[in-house]
């Protein structure tokens, strides 16, 4: 089909101008979040700084550092957010993601703590479903499948609004769902979880001695008109 030129001109304008607007829009989106981890030391960060350390622009566990791993959390309270990072597990790693924690909160019940492990390993073939990667622990099980294999990078972004939490892992959503809904009448462990009524707090590593590695650390807080 034949097309003349100043049709040809036209289109290919709008192309550009288009082109450009979503490059405009996918750099804003990015200048909105915040990092948390300058790659160099842990400042912004309290808590157990004996295991947690930073080693090649990354924040390491170092299970000879005390503490059995113990718990890294942000210097600042946050409510509703993206919390976006990269881990990389080593065989047999467990961690977790506090959330909206005080500094001595048990993470798993007088917050949530969202479980970071390799459900690879045979040690944990037998867990409950609330226990593997990326569950709301004892509240909501997420989907599995979606781990790189153990010692590959992987991407996680955790976005909490309100009480409604969603998960996604490598580009897949492995949580998605409403924790006081889903702790409402019990929950999965049948045990208190007081921190399901919680709004703000701190964002936490949950150390348990194992090797575990983090970078890319990023937030974007949500107003009440997202």
């Amino acid at each position: 089909m034949k097309i003349k030129k100043n049709s040809f001109l036209a289109l290919s304008f709008m192309i550009l101008t288009l082109s450009s607007c979503g490059s405009k829009k996918n750099l804003l989106s990015e200048s909105s979040f915040t990092s948390l981890f300058n790659g160099e030391n842990l400042d912004g960060w309290e808590g157990n700084k004996e295991s947690y350390k930073v080693e090649n622009g990354l924040i390491i566990i170092d299970p000879n550092g005390g503490g059995s791993g113990g718990n890294l959390y942000t210097a600042k309270e946050y409510s509703d957010y993206v919390f976006t990072f990269e881990f990389q597990l080593t065989p047999g790693a467990n961690n977790g993601i506090g959330i909206h924690m005080a500094p001595n909160d048990h993470a798993a019940y007088d917050a949530m703590e969202l479980q970071i492990l390799d459900d690879t390993a045979e040690k944990y073939a037998e867990l409950e479903v609330y226990q593997y990667h990326g569950s709301v622990y004892g509240v909501i099980p997420a989907k599995r499948g979606s781990l790189k294999p153990v010692g590959e990078w992987n991407q996680q972004t955790v976005t909490v609004k309100g009480s409604k939490i969603t998960i996604v892992l490598n580009g897949t959503t492995i949580v998605d769902g409403d924790y006081k809904e889903a702790g409402k009448n019990g929950t999965l462990d049948h045990k208190d979880h007081p921190g399901l009524n919680k709004n703000k707090g701190h964002i936490g590593f949950l150390g348990h001695g194992d090797v575990v590695r983090f970078k890319n650390i990023r937030i974007k807080e949500l107003n009440t008109e997202i």
